[in-house]
C-alpha cells in the first residue's frame, strides 16, 4: 500500500467515524419529509399535506396488537373521526418482502377495502426508509404532525399495551387526545409515550 493510498484510507475512515447518524425524530421539531408509493401506485409525500394535521400509523396486518384495533373496528373509527375533522391519515407498511405484514400493491389495496380502513392512503415502505427515518419500532407506532409540519406526538396508540380486545374499554387513546388538543389550539398534553406491539419487520 502506497503512502498516498494509506492517507486516503485513513481520511475515509475519519469521515466515516465523524459522519453523524440520522437524527431521531423529536417532538416540536420538523417531522422528516418522505416519499412512498401508495397501494394505488401513486407517489405520496408528507410535504403534499402541508398545512394539514397528519397522522402516521405503522401497520402489520399479521400482528395481534394491530388485529386488536382493526378487528374491533376501533382503528377504522378513529381514522374516520380524524379525517372528518380535516386531518390526513397515512398508514405505512415497512415490512420487508417475505416477512410478516408485507403486502404487494394489489394485496394492500385489497386489504384496505376488505377491512374498510378509512386512512387517506396506505403507503408501502418495503425498504424501510420511511420507518427508519421515524425510528418506528412497533406496529402500531403512531405519530401526529401538526399543521406547521412539526412532530406533535409519537408513541403508542393508547395506554393499554395488550393484544386483548377487552383492553380497548376504558383505554386512553393518545392519538385521539393529541388531535383534540391540536384542534383546540392547546399544547399536546402527552406528546410522547412508549410504543407497544410487534416489532417492525425491517429488511435485513
Amino acid at each position: 500500500m502506497t503512502r498516498l493510498t494509506r492517507r486516503l484510507v485513513l481520511a475515509a475512515s475519519v469521515l466515516a467515524i465523524a459522519a453523524p447518524a440520522a437524527a431521531a425524530p423529536t417532538v416540536g421539531q420538523p417531522a422528516p419529509n418522505f416519499q412512498a408509493v401508495d397501494a394505488d401506485g401513486r407517489t405520496r409525500s408528507l410535504s403534499e399535506f402541508k398545512g394539514k394535521t397528519v397522522v402516521l400509523e405503522w401497520h402489520n396486518g399479521g400482528c395481534p396488537y394491530v388485529k386488536k384495533h382493526y378487528g374491533a373496528g376501533a382503528m377504522q373509527s378513529l381514522q374516520k373521526q380524524a379525517t372528518a375533522d380535516g386531518a390526513v391519515w397515512l398508514t405505512l407498511i415497512s415490512s420487508a418482502p417475505g416477512t410478516q405484514g408485507y403486502l404487494a400493491p394489489a394485496e394492500a389495496k385489497g386489504w384496505k377495502a376488505s377491512n374498510k380502513a378509512a386512512a387517506t392512503a396506505l403507503l408501502l415502505d418495503p425498504e424501510g426508509e420511511v420507518g427508519k427515518a421515524y425510528d418506528a419500532r412497533t406496529t402500531p407506532h403512531m405519530y401526529v404532525v401538526d399543521k406547521a409540519g412539526r412532530l406533535a406526538y409519537m408513541g403508542g396508540i393508547d395506554d393499554r399495551p395488550s393484544a386483548d380486545p377487552a383492553s380497548l374499554k376504558g383505554a386512553k387513546n393518545y392519538v385521539s387526545a393529541a388531535l383534540a388538543d391540536l384542534r383546540a389550539g392547546r399544547k399536546v398534553a402527552t406528546p410522547v409515550s412508549k410504543p407497544y406491539g410487534c416489532s417492525v419487520k425491517y429488511k435485513g
